[in-house]
Formats: C-alpha cells, structure tokens, sequence
C-alpha cells in the first residue's frame, strides 16, 4: 500500500511522435485541400443560391363528374271534392219605434224623434261567434285582424293590435 502522505509520481513524459515529419505535414495540407475544395463547389454559381424555375408549365386536368339522376315516378292525380261546412246563421232583429201621426201635415218634416240612425242600429257587419256585436276593449278574431265594423250603437270600431293583443278599439 501507498503512503497517503506523499505525492504521487509524476506520469512519464510523452514519448516523441513516432510519425516522421514529412507525413504530418501532408496531413495538414491535404485537409487544407479539402477544406477549399468544398468551398469552391459550395459556393460555384449565383452565390451559393440554387436557380429556380419561375414558370411551372401547365398540366393537363382531367375531371369526371358523375350525376345520376333518377328517372321521374309515374304521377298520380286524385281530384276530391270538399263538402260545404254548414255555416251558423245569423238573425238580426231590428225594431223600430212607430212614427206618430203629425197634426200639421207637412209628413213629418223636423218633428219627429227619430234621427235616421236606425239603419245602423242594432245592425253590426261583424258579429262573434255567438251572434253578438263586439264592443270596444274585446279581443278580436284571427280572421278579423285589420277590419271594421260598428259596435251595437252604431260607433265604428276596428281591429288592431294593442296592448300586446288584438283588440277592438275605436277608430
């Protein structure tokens, strides 16, 4: 065993290169030869930038398209008849007071009670489903959407959209 307090032997010097001069020399220059001969071929020609072809020339396409359609089924016509829907019937009475016998003769020119307002009462264009005219305020029909007609009085009233809703309201 080795004593640890002393130092260690040296390593042993190199031996001189066993290759004679003239061989490492030729090492060196054909590296040097190589090293310039592949920066000569590298760099041969626009640069050391590669040409590229600007135009490419056009190829020929070929393009199939297949469409099937389908030959059209025989037609079949079937004509059917509707039948009329019966309707409900609307009565409209309309009473009228009984003119009063006038005393002066001239037929009753400006002495009677009567306007000439009842061709328009009592009579509505549109009426509900249950034979009644509307009033204002009431909802009104898909069907009446836009109309006009009178209410039992004789005040013309249409369909309109308010208030979120259809109604009837005075025009």
């Amino acid at each position: 065993m080795t004593h640890p307090y002393t130092s260690p032997t040296p390593p042993a010097p190199r031996p001189p290169d066993s290759r004679p001069l003239h061989k490492r020399v030729l090492v060196w220059i054909g590296g040097s030869a190589l090293l310039i001969a592949g920066t000569l071929i590298g760099s041969a020609g626009d640069d050391g930038q590669e040409s590229v072809r600007a135009a490419t020339e056009p190829r020929a396409t070929v393009t199939a398209t297949v469409t099937a359609t389908p030959e059209p089924g025989p037609t079949v016509t079937e004509t059917v008849k509707a039948k009329a829907k019966p309707r409900p019937t609307v009565t409209v009475t309309k009473t009228a007071a009984a003119k009063a016998a006038d005393s002066d003769g001239s037929g009753g020119a400006g002495t009677s009670d009567d306007t000439g307002d009842e061709d328009t009462t009592g009579t509505c264009s549109i009426v509900s489903n249950s034979g009644n005219c509307y009033s204002a305020g009431q909802f009104c029909r898909n069907s009446d959407h836009g109309a006009v007609t009178t209410t039992e009085d004789g005040t013309e009233i249409t369909c309109a959209y308010r208030s979120n809703a259809w109604r009837w309201t005075y025009v």
